[in-house]
C-alpha cells in the first residue's frame, strides 16, 4: 500500500528538501555523496528511476495522486509522498509544480572521464555554461542528435539542478556525462583518441560541414558560455575551430541553439 502523508504542518523537517533548502544546499558540495536532486514531472521522475536512480520521498498535488503520479506511486510503495492541493504545494515550494509532482532523489556517483567516453564516437563539452535552462536544452538536443556524451567543466551548471532537469525532458538520466578533470581540460580527451572541435568566430574556422572535420573516427565538440563564449586557450587547445554558417548579418546563436546545428551536423 501506498505511503500517503497528508500535509498539515508546513514546518516538518520532511518538507526542508521542497520548501527550505536551496539549490548548493542540496547539491552538498563539502559531501557530494550525501547529495539530493529534484525532479519533476511523472515523466522526469520515470527516466530517473529507470536510470537506477534512488527516491527519498514525493511531493504530489491531490489529483495527480490517482492520476499521472499513480503508476510512479505505485512502483515506489516504500517512498513517503507528501500531499496537499494545488495551492497548498505552490504555497510550500513558492512554484508551480509541473504536472503536480516533485521528487527527491539522491545524487548517483558519477563515472570518470575515461568511463564516460569509453564506447563514444561523439561527445559534447561544455565549458562555463552557466544557465541551467541551456544546459537542460544541449542535453536534450544531445540525446535527440546522437552524441554518445556530455562532459561539463566545473564552472557549469549542474545538470542535475531542477530546472536544467525539467528543460532537459529528463535526458540527464539518459546520456552519459561526467566532469572533466579541472587540471587537464580537454587535453585528456586528446589522451582518449578523440579530435576536438571548438565552436568559436575566428580567422581559421572551418564550416560545420568541413568534409576532413566529419571524417573524424572520434570528435568531441566544445561549447562555450554564453555572452564570452569559448577561453582563448581552449581555443588554441582544440584540433579545429568550427563556426556555423549564417546570413543577414548574423555572427552566432544562443549556446542551446548553436549546439542543436552542430548536434545535428556531426551525429549523422
Amino acid at each position: 500500500m501506498a505511503n500517503i502523508i497528508e500535509i498539515t504542518d508546513f514546518n516538518s523537517p520532511q518538507l526542508d528538501i521542497y520548501a527550505r533548502m536551496s539549490e548548493g544546499q542540496l547539491l552538498n558540495r563539502h559531501e557530494p555523496e550525501k547529495g539530493i536532486f529534484i525532479a519533476e514531472s511523472p515523466k522526469v521522475v520515470e527516466r530517473a528511476l529507470d536510470a537506477g536512480c534512488e527516491p527519498i520521498s514525493m511531493l504530489v498535488e491531490h489529483k495527480h495522486i490517482d492520476g499521472e503520479a499513480k503508476p510512479i506511486i505505485d512502483r515506489c510503495r516504500e517512498v513517503p509522498v507528501y500531499t496537499a492541493p494545488f495551492e497548498v504545494l505552490t504555497q510550500l515550494t513558492g512554484f508551480k509544480l509541473t504536472r503536480g509532482m516533485l521528487c527527491a532523489m539522491h545524487r548517483p556517483q558519477l563515472p570518470n572521464v575515461s568511463e564516460v567516453c569509453s564506447k563514444a564516437r561523439r561527445i559534447a563539452v561544455l565549458e562555463n555554461v552557466m544557465n541551467p535552462t541551456n544546459v537542460g536544452a544541449i542535453f536534450r538536443s544531445a540525446a535527440a542528435l546522437n552524441m554518445d556524451a556530455v562532459l561539463l567543466t566545473h564552472g557549469c551548471s549542474n545538470p542535475l539542478y531542477r530546472r536544467a532537469i525539467r528543460v532537459s525532458m529528463g535526458t540527464v538520466f539518459q546520456i552519459p556525462w561526467t566532469f572533466l578533470n579541472e587540471e587537464k581540460g580537454v587535453s585528456e580527451l586528446k589522451e582518449l583518441g578523440f579530435k576536438t572541435a571548438a565552436m568559436a568566430l575566428t580567422d581559421d574556422s572551418v564550416s560545420i560541414d568541413n568534409e576532413e572535420l566529419l571524417a573524424e573516427e572520434k570528435l568531441a565538440i566544445v561549447l562555450g558560455t554564453e555572452g564570452d563564449g569559448l577561453a582563448k586557450e581552449t581555443i588554441a587547445d582544440c584540433d579545429y575551430t568550427v563556426k556555423i554558417p549564417m546570413s543577414h548579418g548574423v555572427d552566432s546563436l544562443n549556446v542551446a541553439a548553436a549546439s542543436a546545428v552542430a548536434f545535428w551536423q556531426i551525429g549523422k
